[in-house]
């Protein structure tokens, strides 16, 4: 028994050396303002800019592939104007941000196809084959990627309700803006 303990151990050492070694020796140094730009987008991969993802979408960004900071529906007026600091780029022109908007499903009108279920990527609607959906709106991110799988045209973006529970203080700096 302790000979299979022991050698068990040995073996386990060797790999995690091994596996040191490897990431040692094959590390590739990524673009670090990437990394930053990344980190100022909402990560909800929504493929709302015609990228899969968030990443791809800041590495097009930092490599000039494309020119245009305002494709990120998500992340609103205020996300494209720290891209544009960040780049040193001018803001450019976006629908008129409006505050923070969900998806709202007529529930009335839904027939169950589950397509928008399929379309969300941050699993922010809910419901079964043949049944309406709803949409859970703490987590929608307002990515409008459910809106055109739907066969029956019965999602729409509201603004957020502002209630008891959603209403917050003004940021410093906001001027008196309610959020």
């Amino acid at each position: 028994m302790i000979e299979a303990v022991l050698g068990m151990g040995g073996l386990a050492l060797a790999a995690g050396l091994g596996l040191g070694f490897a990431a040692k020796k094959f590390h590739v140094e990524g673009d670090p303002r990437v990394d930053n730009l990344t980190a100022l987008l909402p990560a909800t991969n929504c493929g709302n800019c015609g990228y899969p993802g968030c990443r791809p979408y800041a590495e097009a960004l930092i490599s000039e592939e494309i020119s245009n900071i305002g494709l990120c529906a998500p992340g609103g007026m205020e996300t494209m104007e720290k891209i544009a600091a960040m780049l040193g780029v001018e803001p450019v022109e976006m629908e008129a941000d409006t505050g923070p908007k969900v998806a709202y499903v007529r529930e009335e009108d839904c027939i169950g196809c589950t397509a928008c279920i399929k379309a969300c990527p941050v699993d922010a609607i809910i419901g079964a084959n043949k049944q309406s959906h709803t949409v859970i709106v703490e987590m929608c991110t307002a990515c409008k990627a459910c809106i055109e799988p739907c066969p029956v045209d019965c999602i729409d973006m509201v603004p957020v309700p502002v209630t008891l529970y959603s209403w917050t203080w003004s940021k410093p700096g906001d001027h008196g803006a309610v959020h």
